[in-house]
């Protein structure tokens, strides 16, 4: 500014400071419209939830599910999602980082009690992205990714284990050192979480709620004998079937908070800890479906989608709010029996199929395994009342949240992650999102889907479906979902050609390091 001689010194600096106030009251202003206009996130994750349980995915479920419903008739259904492993750390790592979790350390089955994180510190992850966008991020649910837990007399795990999963006498000897005084480490706070609350997995120790970096109390008592699950250090008096309709408050509590200062966006991930075992319906949720206590969990689980979503109602926060609602597997169809019971048991002992239409339960490579219910709702932005049969998966989303919020994500994240905003905001794309989809089972098993081909690597489920093949089976499996999607004609000995490209391709994208982009791919 030019000093203009009828203004006296004092005068020009009081007009300097105004003109500095008045710049920075539009800079603040607009940072506040730009963080305004992008929309709050809340993806709410299920456990072990099957495809055929919602009643909006299976018209013979035997479980009222209005809640999970109403989103999908508000939103869209998407009918070809799938979990990029048909169990729960391998597709929480995926679905946090967009990276297939097979080429961390861990290549099979999950993470177990005091396991170190599994999530790579210098990782960048969703909630990193969203934090750096301005967002309040915050986990209430199931961790199961791993703390570094801090030790008597000083030092944490990670000072003596630098594996993936411990061996079964160094984990219990671990078990009996841990200083529930201090603070954990490498949990959802070290992975961009402002805030976390939960039971990191129901039926682990330790038995009690676990707020940012500290247990809420100090589990001192061993878990009692006749209480599910595994052995461990509990708090006295612990009540499992307590843990779901806390989460459910907590959350709904934490939208409450947030949207009293609605300039700042919010990130909620809801991981609930259900139908998962152990089996554990509160009292007012028993007997209100007819598929026992399985289906009166699930039940439950829609009743935590209904407090969510009443919250959001509530607070104003729903029409820019995008919710997302799946599962991270399919079901093991455990009908409750003592929190569990056995796998299959639900469609045998109540004619409710949790994997309806598909074959398999939880852990199999085949569909019911992995391909699970994905909803989504965003008023005005998302198409309501629709369905797309576009094939997703979930480690998906971390780009296409990275494309809504204006993120660039750099070329060593996200590897396995593409856009698929197009399906989700019913935008034109000429071609499909993902050239091929690769599926992972509890034991580690290979399957690679191009268009209606699927590839196993593998002559059994992969997984819990107790399934001998026959002694002349050939060395995998190849099926043609558009014609047979119950897997039931195996055409690996018809189509070798099929086979060949398929496995070229797969071995190729393994090696690859990373399946985006690919030239096949939409960008």
């Amino acid at each position: 500014m030019r000093h203009d001689p009828r203004i006296p010194g004092a005068a020009l600096m009081r007009h300097l400071l105004l003109a500095i106030v008045g710049i920075v009251s539009v800079l603040l202003t607009s940072t506040t419209l730009q963080a305004a206009q992008k929309p709050n996130i809340v993806l709410i994750l299920a456990d072990d939830l099957g495809y055929g349980d919602p009643q909006c995915y299976n018209d013979q479920s035997k479980i009222p599910t209005p809640h999970i419903d109403r989103v999908a008739s508000e939103g869209l259904r998407l009918t070809d999602a799938h979990t990029p492993s048909s169990v729960c750390t391998p597709t929480r790592y995926g679905l946090l980082t967009g990276r297939f979790c097979w080429r961390s350390g861990l290549k099979r089955s999950v993470l177990w009690p005091w396991d170190p994180p599994l999530i790579e510190a210098d990782r960048l992850t969703l909630p990193k992205i969203l934090k750096q966008q301005g967002y309040a991020t915050a986990c209430i649910g199931k961790w199961h990714l791993g703390w570094d837990w801090p030790l008597d007399g000083g030092g944490f795990v990670s000072d003596e284990f630098s594996g993936v999963t411990m061996p079964v006498k160094p984990r219990r000897a671990f078990g009996e050192r841990i200083d529930f005084t201090r603070p954990t480490q490498g949990g959802p706070l070290d992975r961009g979480f402002d805030h976390y609350f939960g039971d990191d997995v129901p039926n682990f120790p330790p038995y009690c709620f676990i707020e940012d970096h500290r247990t809420l109390g100090v589990p001192s008592v061993a878990k009692p004998q006749g209480m599910f699950g595994h052995p461990g250090p509990a708090l006295a008096g612990w009540d499992l079937s307590l843990v779901l309709p806390t989460l459910a408050q907590r959350a709904a509590a934490y939208v409450e908070a947030q949207a009293k200062t609605p300039a700042r966006p919010f990130f909620l991930y809801v991981p609930l800890t259900a139908p998962h075992t152990p089996i554990a319906p509160s009292p007012h949720f028993t007997g209100k479906s007819q598929a026992g206590a399985y289906g009166d969990f699930v039940h439950e689980v829609d009743w935590c989608v209904g407090q969510v979503l009443s919250a959001l109602e509530r607070t104003g926060a729903a029409d820019n709010t995008l919710v997302i609602f799946t599962s991270d597997n399919g079901s093991p169809q455990r009908d409750g029996t003592n929190m569990s019971g056995p796998t299959g048991s639900v469609p045998k002992k109540f004619g409710h199929d949790p994997s309806r239409p598909w074959r398999g339960m939880k852990s199999d490579i085949w569909e019911a395994g992995h391909r699970v219910p994905f909803i989504v709702r965003w008023p005005g932005h998302v198409p309501a009342n629709q369905t797309s049969a576009e094939p997703i998966i979930l480690t998906d989303l971390m780009r296409s949240i990275a494309t809504l919020v204006g993120y660039k994500l750099p070329r060593n994240s996200a590897e396995d992650s593409f856009d698929i905003s197009p399906v989700l905001f019913g935008r034109e794309f000429s071609a499909p999102i993902h050239g091929n989809l690769i599926h992972h089972s509890g034991n580690g098993m290979f399957a690679i889907r191009q268009g209606h081909w699927k590839l196993i690597r593998g002559k059994t489920s992969g997984g819990f479906t107790r399934y001998k093949a026959p002694k002349d089976a050939p060395l995998g499996q190849l099926y043609d979902l558009k014609a047979d999607p119950a897997e039931q004609n195996n055409l690996y000995t018809a189509r070798p050609e099929v086979v060949e490209c398929l496995g070229a391709e797969l071995d190729r994208l393994v090696s690859r390091g990373r399946t985006w982009p690919t030239e096949t791919a939409h960008k």
